[in-house]
């Protein structure tokens, strides 16, 4: 069928929330297909054979979200691969480290919210009025903040109240709650993860 769409996904991974929370925005009906990332499928090496990483959007159209403006498009892009670089990365120092590591990542994770919630400002999405690509890439992270902060040991919200209002206000909107996992469920993942890693 032309207008099939399927996705390839891990349900922990924000970056395949984020295609879900795009999808349901868009209305666009899909079929999705669980991947296992000890033993990907035939599908995910053919479509994705140079990375070999979910997600993966088998699809012929498009579905634009980025802002028409040149400008505001690639702000846009910048502050998304800020969240990819910094949000991810110091997220999992977080969780993966101890002792003077970990002090150092919670200050840079509190530090990066912060730079956030300036770029925010008084909008009520950073696409504006409506939930554009930014809250697309940084809203799925949410899933992950429980084990951020107790293995990191503190609360986001006594720290970036602004930034947590922003995220209430994704929540409220059902194509972001409907596409995001439990942070409990996250959680007891990240849980399974350290203890075959060694860190529990």
């Amino acid at each position: 069928m032309a207008d099939e769409v399927v996705l390839l996904d891990f349900w922990p991974s924000p970056f395949g929330m984020r295609i879900r929370i795009a999808l349901a925005e868009k209305g666009i009906k899909y079929e999705y297909k669980e991947e296992d990332l000890r033993n990907k499928s035939p599908l995910l090496l053919q479509m994705n054979p140079v990375h070999k990483k979910i997600p993966v959007l088998i699809h012929n159209g498009k579905s634009p979200l980025l802002p028409s403006d040149p400008y505001q498009r690639a702000q846009a892009r910048f502050w998304a691969d800020f969240v990819d670089k910094k949000i991810y990365e110091i997220g999992r120092k977080l969780w993966t480290t101890k002792g003077e590591e970990q002090e150092a990542a919670k200050k840079d994770f509190i530090d990066a919210i912060k730079l956030l919630e300036e770029q925010l400002g008084d909008k009520t999405y950073f696409g504006g009025d409506k939930i554009g690509f930014v809250d697309l890439a940084l809203v799925p992270f949410y899933t992950w903040f429980k084990a951020y902060e107790t293995f990191g040991n503190f609360t986001t919200e006594s720290e970036c109240p602004k930034f947590i209002a922003w995220v209430k206000r994704c929540m409220q909107k059902e194509s972001v709650s409907k596409s995001l996992p439990e942070q409990d469920k996250v959680y007891d993942f990240i849980v399974e993860i350290r203890k075959r890693i060694g860190i529990e």
